[in-house]
């Protein structure tokens, strides 16, 4: 059964999404994807790596193209034959970086057929590796910080966040196919899973040792998540899950 925006409701009783009307249906996750993807040559792809790589070590505002050259074993003039400027080159790296993102959280929601379970699978991908988060965060905020001042980089960030959201949504939705979450506003609760998982990837970078904390933070992002979606995945019902909420309400 799917709503009027083309989401899937729970049987027999009407859909639980009360979101604001749009035109046509919302674009896909693919489609998404696809406004990502780019085509790099071989020579590209080596330079986008090395860049990602200082990025994530000395943060954007430090890279320097000598310390790209030097650390692809190229000149600089090569650097500004593929890429014109350094804030395309920036533009190009933090683009093949979210792509990859974003296909390894769709692989990894594809290794399970339950809601929960996917859920699980899709915050152990984003929590893969303490040293590559890390990295990853250290450059993803250097395009945040960018996007406020760029509409290039604006638009950049706008997509990757509309592509995550979507495929929080996407979870969501099945969670309440199969009676697993209960929300009604599936947009809404897409926006604060991801504010979750976003706050809790702030709080771990900050810590002193982050290696030691990245298993713990991971477990509790994944306990928080299904807990704020209402997931039976420890055993509990629907029921028992408004329980446990009016329970911490008093």
């Amino acid at each position: 059964m799917s709503d009027a925006q083309g989401r899937p409701g729970v049987s027999g009783e009407p859909p639980v999404w009360y979101g604001p009307p749009v035109d046509g249906s919302p674009p896909t996750t693919d489609a998404l994807d696809a406004s990502l993807a780019e085509e790099l040559s071989d020579k590209q792809v080596h330079l986008v790596r090395e860049t990602y790589q200082l990025i994530g070590e000395k943060g954007v505002q430090h890279l320097a193209l000598q310390d790209v050259a030097d650390a692809a074993g190229v000149s600089k003039a090569l650097i500004f034959y593929y890429f014109k400027t350094r804030e395309n080159l920036i533009l190009v790296t933090m683009r093949w970086v979210l792509s990859r993102t974003a296909q390894r959280i769709r692989e990894a929601m594809g290794r399970s057929e339950s809601a929960e379970g996917k859920v699980a699978a899709m915050i152990d991908e984003i929590f893969a590796d303490a040293e590559a988060n890390r990295r990853f965060y250290v450059a993803y905020l250097g395009l945040v910080d960018r996007a406020l001042r760029s509409d290039d980089f604006s638009r950049l960030s706008a997509t990757f966040r509309s592509i995550v959201n979507a495929f929080y949504a996407d979870v969501i939705s099945l969670g309440l196919t199969q009676r697993a979450f209960l929300v009604h506003d599936v947009d809404e609760a897409a926006a604060a899973v991801r504010a979750i998982v976003d706050g809790l990837f702030l709080q771990w970078i900050q810590e002193d040792e982050r290696e030691r904390a990245h298993a713990r933070y991971r477990e509790a992002c994944k306990r928080t998540v299904l807990a704020y979606l209402h997931a039976s995945s420890d055993g509990l019902g629907l029921g028992s899950a408004h329980t446990l909420e009016q329970g911490n309400r008093t």
